[in-house]
């Protein structure tokens, strides 16, 4: 089940503010790769998971947008309304904290996109011998599974496992992390045994999922605030497909990322302008950085195989 979401008026946020003041117990500032992003709710459970996600900042300086978690049995479940001008999101009957998180990223993503030229990139990020590499994919394609098995090599570093904000510079892409802590699921360890120790001190929502602290598996130094791009592995899972990986060139690869919408449902303005801007920066990407279609159709070892020896290789 996914989420709606329709833009509103500045006037309309007005309205919808005041109507859910009154739920709005807990006001939490934290910072996202350089903005202030407000979350407000009279949900402890929420509250305390987005403290754990999110690096703190100085509950004085003046938000750059807000989220108002909220609850109403007049609305329909997993509704989304967002005034751009404002930058100010409601979330209504809305339980799931991975799509909270991700939509507080993206509410940071429209103040970047607009005014910064820094872009949200829906994806894994990690870095092997100071060479970044990107991992996107639909839902299902192995994201997560195939991040975390490629953590378990100390060479490798991780940005970040899920969302991660870029910019250009000169011909190159610079990607750069921005929580604090990962939302991860509670069945990694079923395929990656390492992480059974991590995952057996975590509390997990009924989504089965848990804000962890990874520095306690990977240690400190593994985790990097910033990389350069030099790879990007585009998954996908086709049982009918050779499992070989396949190497599109940079205008394939671009028709590839727009006709699945950057790999990016929780963008929340989709207007020809923002969509011009990222084609601008998605067609930089693919010029900066070698794209590889890899099929996971097959085992996670196998595909971990596949994506170490195009790391290394």
């Amino acid at each position: 089940m996914a989420y709606a979401v329709r833009l509103i008026s500045i006037w309309e946020k007005a309205e919808y503010a005041e109507r859910y003041a009154p739920q709005a117990r807990y006001e939490v500032k934290s910072e996202v790769y350089g903005c202030c992003i407000k979350l407000l709710t009279g949900d402890k459970v929420v509250k305390e998971r987005w403290e754990e996600n999110f690096y703190f900042i100085s509950q004085s300086i003046r938000s750059h947008g807000r989220l108002y978690v909220v609850a109403d049995r007049a609305v329909p479940e997993n509704t989304v309304l967002y005034d751009p001008a404002s930058k100010t999101a409601f979330l209504i009957n809305i339980g799931y904290y991975g799509w909270i998180k991700s939509l507080a990223l993206s509410v940071a993503g429209d103040v970047l996109e607009d005014e910064h030229g820094i872009y949200s990139v829906h994806g894994a990020c990690i870095d092997s011998d100071g060479r970044g590499c990107c991992i996107l994919g639909a839902s299902g394609a192995g994201k997560t599974t195939q991040t975390y098995g490629l953590l378990r090599d100390g060479s490798t570093r991780v940005v970040a496992d899920d969302w991660f904000y870029a910019r250009i510079y000169g011909k190159e892409v610079f990607a750069y992390g921005s929580e604090k802590n990962f939302y991860i699921r509670a069945d990694l360890a079923t395929v990656w045994p390492e992480y059974a120790g991590l995952l057996e001190r975590a509390d997990f929502d009924a989504e089965g999922r848990a804000v962890v602290d990874l520095r306690l598996v990977t240690g400190k130094g593994r985790i990097l605030p910033m990389t350069t791009l030099r790879r990007v592995f585009v998954l996908y899972r086709d049982p009918g497909l050779p499992l070989a990986p396949r190497r599109p060139d940079a205008a394939e690869a671009l028709s590839l990322l727009e006709e699945n919408g950057w790999f990016n449902p929780h963008l929340l303005v989709r207007s020809p302008f923002k969509e011009d801007l990222r084609r601008r920066f998605f067609a930089a990407l693919c010029a900066a950085a070698d794209v590889t279609l890899v099929n996971t159709a097959g085992t996670p070892e196998e595909t971990q195989r596949t994506l170490a020896d195009l790391i290394h290789g």
